[in-house]
Parts: C-alpha cells; structure tokens; sequence
C-alpha cells in the first residue's frame, strides 16, 4: 500500500529532527522547497506541516517560515494556576501585537504601572501579528511561572486554542482591544460599535450621504467587524442605503513598508468614485489623508475625513484630524482591575467590559457642499 505523500514528508522532517540534522529552532525548508523537493502540490505540503504544528514538533512565525520546535514545546502542556503558592512569581506578561502607536504605548504604560502599585512586574512581548508567535511566547511565559497574562491579540485571529486551554483552566488572563467569539475569556475593549455609530453620525449630521469607508481586512478582528458594524447601523438609522462600492477593505496594517501599496489603492478608490464626498477611516487615517492631499484634495472642503484613534501631536498636523479616540488610561484601569480580581479569586464570573470612546472634533471635517457651491 502507498504512502500518502504528506505523510513521505512528514517523516522525511521528523528523521532529520531525530537525527539531529535540523535542530530546535532551525528554520527548516520552506513549502515551495518541500513542494518541489516531492514533486507535489503546496496543498500537500501544508497539510504535512499543519500535521507538524498541531503536535507541537515546529512553529511557524509569518512571513519568515517553519521552524523546528524545542523539545518541551511538543508535549502537552498542563497550565497549574500558582495564584495559591506563597512564593507567587508576582509577575504578569503582557502580549501584544506591536509597540507602534500612541494608543497602544499610552495604554501599556498605565497597565504597567499599575500592576507595580500592586506589586507585580511586567513582562512585555510583541507577537507582530503572527499568531504562531503569540502561541509560541504564550507556552514560554507560562513556563516561567506568570501568575497572569493581559493579552491584545494578533489582527486577523478568530481563535486560539492555547488561550481556550487557559480559559478552561480558569488561569487568570484579560485581552484587550479585541475577544474571541466563542471564548468567554475575560476581555477590555472599546465600545467600537459606539465609536464608529457616532463618527458615521457626526457627518452625516454634515449633511453628507456619499460616504465612504476604509480600513484593512476586517475579518477575524472583532474591533475592525465592530466598527463596520457602527457605521452601518448610523447610515440605516438615517435611511441611508448601504452601498458596498464605497468601501475599501483590503489595506495593509499600518506600516512603513505598506504605505506605497496602500496609496495606490486608496488613489485608485477614491478616482473611482469621486461622488464621494466623506470618508470614515477605521484605521490607516494618516495614510489616507496624505493619498488624498497628494491627489489634490482639499480637506475638508473637497473631502471630510473621521479617523479612529488620535495621535501624538495630531494638532500640528497640516490638516488636524477629527477623531474618536479611545480612551487608553481607562482601558487599562479596567483591565488591571479585571486582571486582579481574576488572579484572586480565579472561579469568579467572566466578563466583557467595554469603554465608551470620545468624540474629538477638528478640522478635517465640515458640512457638506454641493459641487456647485464647492
């Protein structure tokens, strides 16, 4: 009876692991190398690879590759919650996707120093949205005895089992920013729905109809699903028609290395559709400005824009920005809090909080002006 080939390839890496050829943390071949190597599809390499991943032997890390995993991370993994102990670690670790933003330096900052009122450290790891990196630091920060984890997930994640497990267990562990649906895992988040239902209200109370939304792939980020969500139930309350051709959803997460792609599609959008006359800006709010000011724009008078988050010095900017901004010191209030109670009394009721936002208004927005009278 024939091998399946997936199954050639998973033994092919399993020997040279347990022959000491690749060793823990050896990138091993990519699976285009794999692919070519067997002479099969890259479906089937996947699927030998996913084998591997889902029994601990590699990890992958996105856009870089596999990875040969340490010898403990292939075994089952007990989370004993050390809350009881009298040597606590009194230390909790902090996940999150990137340090990059006001909002997200604001808010470690607060949750960082009042963990220390209360006595703990923190340990900050940044997963760069990958999530086999995030699961990777997660079994890492458990073997050093955390007694919590504050966790603000990768963009894109819908699920995660290792943080499933942990619920399970009852451990102590708080996300931020975003929840699973399906996980009653602890979580603190801005109300986004809110949020983005008083931006989308705030122009059309402009008088605009034409308005248009953008942001990156919303699915599997429940704070970007939210925020569609807001803007949705304003234009229905106001008897505006949703009209899908006037969103752009396929941005690249802000970063520098983007920022050329992502003009070209904002351009490209906002040429093909010149009727409109208001944009609402999920995220990336800064890139579309300077796309639109590039193409000729003048903002507000041609093209008002509310962007979601603030940031640093945002009243210097050549055309300040109107915004909902989060309300960072809160978010981290609450979620020491939540992160305190759980870590005493582990059995307590799960909770979702959400944190009301705030309407900042400057000068990137104004009523709306017919063609004629622009």
């Amino acid at each position: 009876m024939r091998v399946p080939f997936y199954m050639q390839i998973r033994q092919y890496i399993m020997d040279h692991i347990q022959q000491g050829k690749w060793k823990p943390n050896d990138k091993i071949p990519s699976e285009n190398e794999l692919a070519e190597k067997f002479q099969v599809s890259r479906i089937t390499v996947k699927k030998a690879l996913d084998a591997l991943v889902e029994e601990g032997i590699i990890y992958r890390i996105q856009g870089r590759g596999s990875f040969v995993a340490k010898k403990e991370d292939s075994e089952h993994i007990i989370y004993p919650n050390n809350v009881s102990q009298q040597n606590s670690s009194k230390l909790i670790a902090c996940i999150i996707p990137r340090l990059n933003s006001q909002f997200i330096t604001i808010m470690m900052s607060e949750i960082e120093k009042l963990l220390a009122q209360h006595g703990y450290r923190v340990i900050l790891c940044q997963t760069y949205d990958s999530q086999q990196l995030e699961t990777q630091i997660l079994k890492e920060v458990l073997r050093l005895g955390v007694d919590g984890l504050i966790i603000y997930p990768a963009e894109g994640e819908t699920y995660n089992e290792e943080i499933l497990k942990l619920t399970i267990e009852k451990f102590p562990l708080v996300l931020i920013d975003r929840y699973f649906r399906g996980i009653g895992a602890n979580s603190v988040c801005t109300d986004n729905v809110l949020g983005a239902y008083e931006a989308t209200k705030h122009l059309l109370e402009l008088g605009h109809t034409k308005i248009g939304i953008v942001s990156s792939i919303p699915e599997g980020t429940t704070s970007i699903e939210d925020r569609i969500k807001g803007f949705e139930k304003a234009l229905t309350e106001y008897n505006i028609p949703i009209d899908h051709r006037l969103y752009l959803l396929d941005l690249h997460l802000t970063l520098e290395e983007h920022d050329h792609i992502n003009k070209d599609k904002i351009k490209n959008f906002l040429s093909n559709h010149r009727d409109i006359t208001a944009l609402f800006l999920v995220n990336n709010g800064l890139t579309v400005i300077e796309a639109a000011l590039e193409m000729g724009y003048t903002i507000p008078q041609d093209l008002s824009m509310i962007m979601f988050d603030d940031y640093e010095f945002s009243h210097l900017h050549k055309v300040p920005p109107t915004c909902i901004r989060q309300q960072e010191t809160l978010l981290a209030q609450e979620a020491v809090k939540l992160m305190i109670s759980t870590i005493e009394n582990p059995l307590q009721k799960r909770q979702q909080i959400f944190v009301p936002p705030k309407l900042i208004i400057r000068n990137s927005t104004t009523l709306y002006k017919s063609k004629a009278n622009r």
